[in-house]
């Protein structure tokens, strides 16, 4: 059941933290959330290295319409954080996305995603689509393509380098040297850096300094199967996916920040396949963090593809 510790941002935000949920034994997310809890719910979900507060450019926009609720996932800021790095094997975070679905007491939810948050939401589609009303992608690929192109694109093979480096012994340390220097650069070295101002450096590091958190948010990578080869390990090309196994059944909206230096638009190539009731939208000038760069853009695009949602809880 929901339980609530009310905490509210500086100022007049429509949004609070602070509320958890248990999504399975021993499991609780920490959410934000906004909106009146009998309208549809809109579920945001965060990727790496970001946790619920990535949303803030968005969250206030949909209160009027929506229940929206932003969770940190299992590991990262005020959310449970299993040590072991099996603890984050795909099956059980998407597990975690239909216990807080259920766990608010809902049967369906419009679900808006972005990088591993993505990755997430891309299998609870394919794995629970009676959960899923209506799919937003951002910067996440599909696991199949995502998958082929590990295996043999050459460009999204250096481009995803950087994910054997994460998965290597260590690397939180290296992530937290001198105040979180190599995580700023995440943000600082790629793409429109204006919006990653003090505060919002504060808020993020404040998330990253949580006892275990960088170590956890790491084993995302350190569990899944998907990253490039190196060396004597084939990476992905171990795996052999098939299409009609991952088949996304709602209607799905995928938004592509087209100057992303992670995650190339080959991606997005022959997504038709697997994804039949498939929008794309691509955003030139956007880098990977294209919420904070574009979002009135974003907010519009989203507005568009719910708008026929009837105003009544899912």
């Amino acid at each position: 059941m929901p339980h609530t510790q009310r905490r509210e941002p500086a100022g007049e935000s429509p949004i609070t933290e602070g509320h958890f949920v248990e999504v399975s034994a021993g499991i609780r997310l920490h959410y934000a959330r906004g909106g009146d809890t009998a309208q549809p719910l809109m579920l945001f979900v965060h990727g790496f290295p970001e946790f619920w507060y990535g949303w803030m450019p968005l969250l206030p926009r949909f209160v009027d319409r929506f229940h929206v609720v932003a969770p940190d996932l299992r590991g990262f800021n005020l959310s449970s954080k299993p040590a072991e790095p099996s603890a984050y094997k795909p099956a059980l975070l998407i597990g975690d996305l239909v216990g807080l679905i259920e766990g608010l007491g809902r049967r369906k939810a419009v679900v808006v995603a972005h990088d591993w948050g993505g990755a997430l939401a891309w299998g609870l589609a394919i794995a629970r689509p009676d959960l899923v009303e209506r799919l937003v992608i951002l910067n996440a690929p599909h696991p199949v393509p995502f998958a082929r192109a590990l295996a043999h694109d050459a460009e999204q093979q250096r481009c995803s380098q950087y994910m054997n480096w994460l998965r290597s012994p260590g690397s939180e340390t290296a992530l937290m040297a001198n105040d979180f220097e190599r995580l700023d650069a995440f943000f600082t070295r790629f793409g429109t850096t204006g919006w990653f101002d003090a505060s919002t450096r504060a808020r993020y590091h404040l998330a990253w300094a949580q006892p275990g958190a960088m170590a956890c948010a790491l084993n995302y990578y350190r569990a899944s199967p998907l990253y490039p080869p190196s060396g004597d390990d084939p990476g992905a090309a171990r795996l052999t996916l098939r299409d009609q196994d991952f088949i996304v059944r709602v209607p799905t909206l995928v938004i592509w920040g087209e100057e992303d230096t992670a995650l190339r638009p080959v991606l997005l190539d022959g997504l038709e396949r697997v994804v039949p009731d498939l929008r794309i939208e691509r955003l030139p000038g956007a880098s990977h963090w294209l919420i904070h760069e574009q979002p009135e853009s974003i907010a519009e695009s989203i507005g568009r593809f719910v708008k026929a949602i009837e105003r009544h809880g899912a």
